[in-house]
């Protein structure tokens, strides 16, 4: 029997990543549609139709919550973490549009006025919105948690001490506000891979699944500290990131050369290999390390399950891609065109790449002192 959050579990769960506040008139609950381009699927539907539940569960307790839900759909932007379209669509109900192309351009609302109307917003999206939302929520003021590729598997993790998992969190952050770097080297079947990550000049964040400050959006389930590596924008100061990154695509373990904090190359021979040098080649801001990301949960018994936003929150991970939304450098106008825009995260967990084996990651303090992270995929430092 697939797992499933009760009205009094899902009322609970807001008032504890939100703590809403008086005044704070309504949670809109936002998912997109498949349309030509991007076809539907199963997984798609469920979430669509979980989305629709969640809305219709939360309403039943809008006395007690002392707000309203709304159901608001969009047209998919068929990339994780491209720009929104310019509007959304609220639903009050009967049955849902099977795709985007059957919602009414007139009808449209602009995202400003649907945010002004509800300052708390979960996107339980097929296509990330987490960096379009993350940058709207500076300026509108609104909190956000972001839910891609959301499955009934990952109720558990909804379930933890937030409490707990966002002071362990806190901790990683401290480490990572004291480094200057990371090194960090893999093992793989053409031998090891060593990378290091500038980590100057950067303030990292703590997503620990609480949303309580206006201006703030982030992915639940939640439970990492993450940092974007310096991307060498101060004049005379380049950035200090190099080496090589391995990543495993299905059997394919494809080794990038990094210099400057982007790949630039690719080392390794094969098909994937062949496409990942022709995507550096033709989008350059890819390329960009946009992340590194420390999650925690594997601490607390959850398991991966073959979606990103569950699994980089289990250990070591490391982006591509656009990085403004978390205080870097690389943007959309970085990308040659809307649709190309990409934040992309490389999970190492065993079960996501068998054939990479996170050997060590050190960080180097600011003050000289190395500090053993990890050692063979698990954390060695004690952060609890």
């Amino acid at each position: 029997m697939e797992e499933r959050l009760s009205a009094d579990e899902l009322a609970a769960l807001v008032r504890r990543v939100f703590r809403p506040r008086p005044g704070e008139g309504g949670l809109a609950i936002l998912t997109d549609l498949p349309d030509r381009r991007g076809p539907d699927h199963p997984r798609w539907q469920a979430r669509r139709r979980l989305a629709a539940d969640w809305t219709a569960q939360l309403r039943s307790r809008s006395s007690e919550l002392g707000f309203a839900t709304h159901l608001a759909l969009y047209p998919n932007v068929h990339a994780n973490n491209a720009d929104l379209p310019a509007s959304a669509w609220l639903r009050e109900g009967g049955p849902l549009p099977a795709c985007a192309e059957e919602l009414d351009p007139a009808a449209g609302l602009r995202w400003a006025e649907l945010f002004a109307a509800h300052p708390l917003v979960i996107a339980m999206t097929e296509f990330s919105a987490t960096a379009p939302l993350k940058m709207a929520a500076k300026s509108l003021r609104f909190r956000a948690a972001t839910m891609p590729g959301f499955r009934a598997e990952m109720v558990p993790a909804l379930r933890l001490d937030y409490g707990e998992v966002n002071r362990r969190v806190e901790r990683l952050k401290d480490l990572l506000d004291r480094a200057g770097g990371a090194d960090l080297r893999w093992s793989t079947p053409a031998g090891d891979c060593d990378l290091h990550l500038d980590l100057r000049f950067r303030e990292a964040h703590a997503s620990g699944g609480l949303l309580d400050q206006p201006g703030t959006a982030g992915n639940l389930p939640s439970g990492e500290a993450y940092i974007v590596p310096y991307e060498g924008e101060r004049a005379g100061e380049p950035s200090r990131s190099a080496g090589v990154l391995p990543v495993q695509f299905g059997t394919e373990v494809v080794r990038y050369r990094v210099a400057g904090n982007r790949a630039v190359a690719v080392l390794s021979q094969g098909p994937r290999s062949r496409e990942e040098a022709a995507l550096l080649a033709k989008e350059p801001a890819y390329g960009n390390l946009a992340e590194l990301g420390l999650g925690v949960l594997a601490g607390f018994g959850i398991r991966p399950i073959g979606e990103t936003l569950l699994d980089e929150k289990l250990g070591l991970h490391i982006a591509f891609g656009r990085s403004e939304h978390f205080g870097g450098q690389v943007g959309p106008a970085s990308f040659s065109r809307p649709e190309a825009v990409v934040h992309i995260d490389r999970v190492y967990v065993p079960e996501a790449q068998p054939g990479v084996l996170v050997a060590a990651v050190d960080l180097r303090m600011e003050d000289g002192a190395v500090l053993p992270l990890m050692r063979d995929n698990d954390y060695v430092a004690d952060f609890r």
